[in-house]
């Protein structure tokens, strides 16, 4: 943090500047040679295949240290390539989060500042995957897309409608929409190896975005996976219990707590005795065939008997519905990594590995009970933190660990660059070039900046935004005037905001005008100021 609010303009902050100050609206593809973060890479351009899921937390992925599950198939991408150490989102919900990975640019200059239908995510603006269709990548969208209306700047697109389903989900396609049967994890894996293998032009460089459901809401394991973590108790999180006491209201008022809103049909697949409909107990159950139910009720019913049979109440019942829930999360996880894994096979067996970049990430973090909580949203580093890894042989040196502060606005601005392609003035991300093939990357930021918008449904987290450093955070829930300021280092799990500590309100003062700072760099002027 020292010296941030003083220190030079990188090169891409001073054209962003220039470009919101009116210097000239930019197109991409449509900008000089000197536009070129970095040198161009010649006639290397690389195959992309972007994989991306729903809500998987960093703190469920073994390479970042997970002490709950294992995922050797992630962790390869990691082991050959980098993994990203201090990656963060710039506004923790699914639909937004997208649109920034699009387009380089925080949500409320994208437009997608929440997932309500009323707002939809403008398609016709510039993004990446467009200029790279212009630049001659041929261009798939698989999976999970969550921006509801159709993909556009896709030489191939299908995709969920909306969430999805787990088990025998419809796909919308350019020719209407279609049922597949089988699990949404190995569909969309099968759909994206169907794609490479019989659909691209080998003559051309590709982008592949396979984007997964999993493991979103309401976390419905694959029939692989039904059994997985059967017999082992998950560790409990430190705060499973928190009191909320030590920081601002929003925290104790919020609606997404295990304890108290998760739902036992929806979300634990504990079923009535004698439910109103058997055939369709809860979302889901009703799209399977017979065969998918009875495996189904083979893993479910003598656990939901058991339940039932002990009774618990209290604190035990938390501690239930906890195990219940972190189980089918990571039964969800354990299905990605397998397809991650096929992917990775498939790359090598076609010798495509040492020319493709992969990518693993999430649209952001997620609460596996941390604070009591499941779901997402708020600046805490459990939702803030995305899970960001890299491969890409020959030009990323294997066990790169980058702790740098990056976001998902950055998407962009390296994809363009890693294809030789100009990056617009108006990117407000940063190429990530630099930091993953070990170049000098002076005036690299030491501050993000984020912004949550959604209010009052659901879960009532109430809107705020702030900033993180190195080792501090500072959040402004500007509806109720409250501020926190945690230091990460001294209080990891953020159980209790300083911000009211005399000997901290110098730090208070710089880190304001860090903020203050960022909101006019990044032209933000939604929310109340302060």
């Amino acid at each position: 943090m020292a010296g941030a609010t003083g220190r030079d303009f990188t090169r891409r902050e001073v054209l962003g500047r220039a470009t919101r100050a009116g210097a000239g609206a930019y197109l991409f593809g449509a900008l000089p040679a000197l536009e070129r973060a970095f040198p161009a890479l010649g006639e290397e351009r690389p195959n992309i295949l972007f994989v991306f899921s729903d809500d998987h937390a960093v703190q469920a992925i073994s390479a970042y240290g997970s002490r709950i599950n294992h995922t050797p198939h992630i962790d390869r991408i990691a082991t050959e390539g980098a993994i990203f150490l201090n990656s963060f989102c710039t506004n923790s919900i699914c639909a937004p989060s997208r649109a920034v990975v699009l387009t380089g640019k925080h949500s409320h200059v994208n437009g997608k500042i929440d997932n309500s239908a009323q707002d939809p995510f403008d398609t016709g603006q510039p993004t990446f995957n467009k200029a790279l269709q212009a630049a001659g990548y041929q261009t798939a969208m698989i999976g999970k897309w969550h921006l509801r209306s159709d993909p556009e700047g896709f030489d191939f697109w299908q995709v969920l409608p909306g969430q999805g389903h787990y088990y025998n989900p419809d796909f919308r396609t350019p020719d209407g929409q279609v049922r597949m049967e089988g699990y949404v994890t190995d569909l969309v894996t099968d759909l994206s190896l169907q794609w490479l293998e019989r659909e691209r032009d080998p003559d051309r460089p590709f982008l592949l975005m396979c984007q997964h459901k999993a493991p979103h809401r309401n976390w419905m394991p694959g029939p692989d996976h039904l059994m997985t973590y059967e017999d082992v108790e998950i560790p409990e999180p430190e705060s499973l219990f928190d009191d909320y006491l030590n920081r601002a209201s929003p925290a104790a008022l919020q609606e997404m707590s295990i304890r108290e809103h998760l739902q036992p049909a929806y979300d634990l697949k504990i079923t009535p005795e004698a439910p109103e409909d058997p055939d369709d107990p809860f979302p889901g159950y009703a799209r399977m065939t017979p065969a998918q139910r009875a495996a189904w009720d083979a893993a479910y019913g003598p656990r939901n008997t058991r339940f039932r049979e002990a009774n618990p109440q209290g604190d035990d019942r938390v501690r239930w519905y906890y195990q219940r829930y972190i189980k089918d999360y990571l039964r969800c996880i354990a299905g990605i990594d397998d397809n991650v894994g096929r992917m990775l096979a498939y790359l090598d067996d076609t010798g495509l590995a040492r020319d493709t970049l992969v990518i693993y990430c999430s649209d952001q973090g997620f609460y596996l009970g941390e604070h009591g909580w499941y779901d997402k949203r708020w600046m805490y580093e459990e939702s803030l933190s995305m899970p960001l890894l890299a491969r890409w042989p020959g030009r990323i040196a294997p066990g790169t660990r980058i702790p740098h502060l990056v976001q998902n606005i950055d998407y962009a601005p390296t994809f363009l660059e890693m294809a030789g392609e100009p990056v617009p003035g108006d990117i407000q991300g940063e190429s990530l070039l630099g930091l993953l093939t070990g170049r000098t990357t002076d005036g690299w930021r030491d501050s993000i900046y984020y912004h949550y918008y959604e209010y009052p449904q659901p879960h009532r987290v109430a809107p705020h935004y702030g900033i993180r450093t190195e080792r501090y955070k500072l959040v402004h829930y500007y509806g109720t005037g409250e501020w926190e300021l945690f230091d990460l280092e001294e209080d990891p799990g953020e159980l209790n905001s300083v911000y009211a500590d005399p000997a901290r309100s110098g730090l208070v003062d710089e880190l304001k005008a860090e903020l203050r700072r960022l909101r006019e760099f990044y032209g933000d002027e939604t929310g109340v100021g302060f």
